[in-house]
C-alpha cells in the first residue's frame, strides 16, 4: 500500500484541540483553548443575517472588495495591498509558502521566531521546506517576560530570510516596545529580511496601543490580522494580510500571494466577509474595542488575583487574553484529569529550550462565572 508523506505521519493533534477534548471528557472548566465566551456583537450578527442569501458565491482570492476597502480604511493602508484569508492561520501559511526560498546552495531557508512560540509557526515553516529558528524570550521572576535583542542578532545567519514577530505575544501577553521593534527593523534592513508581523491581538492590549511593525518598515512588513480575535468570532475564519506596497513594474505582492492561496481555500466564506466589512467601521465608531478591553481587564484581574491567592506566580500580560503563571505543584495533566481546569502546559510552546518550571497558560476570555468556578475548583484541589 502507498504510504502517507512523513509530514502527515508525523503531524500531531494541536495541543489546544487536545486539551479541549480532555476538558469535555473530564468535565473541567476550559481555560486552555482561546475561544471567547462572549457572544459576537449584535451589529456583526445583524450584518451576517443580511448577507446570507445575498452574498453567497465565490469572492476573488484577494477577498471581497468591500472588506478590503473596509480594512484599508480601518488600518490606514491601500486596499490594493490587502488580502483576505481564511483566518490568520492560512495567512501565516501563505506567507511561509511564498517568502521562504531555498538558498542557492540548496539549504533550507531560516525563519526566526520567538520562544515560547505559537504552535503553528514551526510546522508551517517545515511545510514550506524551511526551518524555524527559535529565540528564547527571557523570563525574570519579578519583571516578567522580555525580548533579548542580542540573542536575535546571534540567531541570524546567511540563510535567514524573515523574522516572525508576534505582538501582543501569544502565550506570554508581552507587547514589544517601539524601541525594541525599531531594533528589529534595523536588523531586518541590515540583513535584508522580510518581517512577518502577527498582530491578531492588535485591539487587545492593557495600556498603550501597541506599535505596528508596518509603521516602522512598510516596505518589508507583512501584517497578519484576524476578525475572529477582534470581534469574538474565532470560528468564522476571516483573517487578512497587509502587504508591502507593490514593487513596481506591474508586480503586486498581494496579487502574488493571492495566487498561492487560491489553491488552498480559494476564498473565505463570502457572507461572513460581507458581515465583517459592514461591522469594522461600526466597531470603531461605537467604541466596541475599548469596551472589550475594559471587560477583559476585569477578567484578567479576577483570574490573576485568584491564582496568586492559591500560590501561583502570575506574569501579568500586556496584551492578548492569555496570562502565564507558575505553580510548584500544578501540571496541566493533573488539573484537567482531576476535573478541575484545562490549561495549556508551557512545554507546548517550546521547541529547543526547556520551559520554565511549572509554566502554564490560562485563557481569561471566558465568562466571570467560568473564571470563578475554575478558581473554586483549583482552591479545592490545592486544599485536598
Amino acid at each position: 500500500m502507498p504510504e502517507l508523506h512523513p509530514r502527515a505521519r508525523h503531524a500531531q493533534t494541536s495541543i489546544f484541540t487536545h486539551m479541549s477534548l480532555l476538558a469535555a471528557r473530564h468535565g473541567a472548566v476550559n481555560l486552555g483553548q482561546g475561544f471567547p465566551s462572549n457572544p459576537p456583537p449584535a451589529f456583526l450578527l445583524d450584518a451576517a443575517r443580511r448577507a446570507v442569501g445575498t452574498v453567497d458565491q465565490y469572492t476573488p482570492p484577494l477577498g471581497l472588495p468591500a472588506l478590503r476597502e473596509a480594512l484599508g480604511a480601518d488600518l490606514n493602508v491601500d486596499p490594493a495591498d490587502v488580502i483576505v484569508t481564511s483566518g490568520a492561520t492560512e495567512g501565516l501559511l501563505t506567507l511561509a509558502l511564498s517568502l521562504l526560498v531555498p538558498t542557492r546552495d540548496g539549504q533550507p531557508a531560516e525563519l526566526v521566531v520567538f520562544e515560547p512560540v505559537y504552535d503553528v509557526y514551526v510546522p508551517q515553516a517545515e511545510l514550506a521546506g524551511a526551518r524555524a529558528v527559535p529565540v528564547p524570550l527571557h523570563l525574570d521572576p519579578e519583571a516578567g517576560w522580555s525580548l533579548d535583542l542580542a540573542a536575535v542578532r546571534a540567531a541570524i545567519t546567511p540563510r535567514t530570510q524573515a523574522l516572525l514577530v508576534n505582538t501582543p505575544h501569544n502565550p506570554t501577553g508581552l507587547v514589544f516596545s517601539r524601541a525594541e521593534l525599531t531594533e528589529l527593523v534595523a536588523l531586518a534592513r541590515e540583513h535584508d529580511l522580510w518581517l512577518i508581523s502577527d498582530e491578531v491581538y492588535d485591539e487587545l492590549y492593557a495600556s498603550e496601543r501597541p506599535t505596528s511593525l508596518r509603521e516602522l518598515a512598510p516596505e518589508r512588513t507583512f501584517t497578519v490580522g484576524s476578525a475572529g480575535k477582534r470581534l469574538e468570532v474565532t470560528g468564522w475564519r476571516v483573517g487578512w494580510i497587509l502587504c508591502p506596497p507593490g514593487l513596481g513594474g506591474g508586480l503586486s505582492l498581494a496579487g502574488g500571494l493571492a495566487n498561492v492561496r487560491q489553491v488552498t481555500s480559494f476564498c473565505s466564506p463570502a457572507p461572513l466577509q460581507a458581515a465583517v466589512a459592514e461591522a469594522l467601521p461600526l466597531a470603531r465608531s461605537q467604541g466596541y474595542y475599548a469596551a472589550l478591553r475594559a471587560d477583559y481587564a476585569a477578567r484578567r484581574a479576577l483570574l490573576s488575583s485568584g491564582l496568586r491567592s492559591l500560590g501561583a506566580q502570575v506574569h501579568e500580560p500586556q496584551g492578548t487574553y492569555f496570562l502565564t503563571a507558575q505553580h510548584p505543584t500544578w501540571t496541566a495533566e493533573s488539573l484537567v484529569e482531576s476535573g478541575a481546569v484545562a490549561v495549556i502546559p508551557g512545554e507546548a510552546f517550546y521547541v529547543t529550550s526547556p520551559p520554565p518550571a511549572g509554566l502554564l497558560r490560562f485563557a481569561f476570555c471566558k465568562s466571570p462565572d467560568e473564571l470563578e468556578q475554575a478558581l473554586e475548583r483549583l482552591a479545592r484541589l490545592s486544599n485536598f
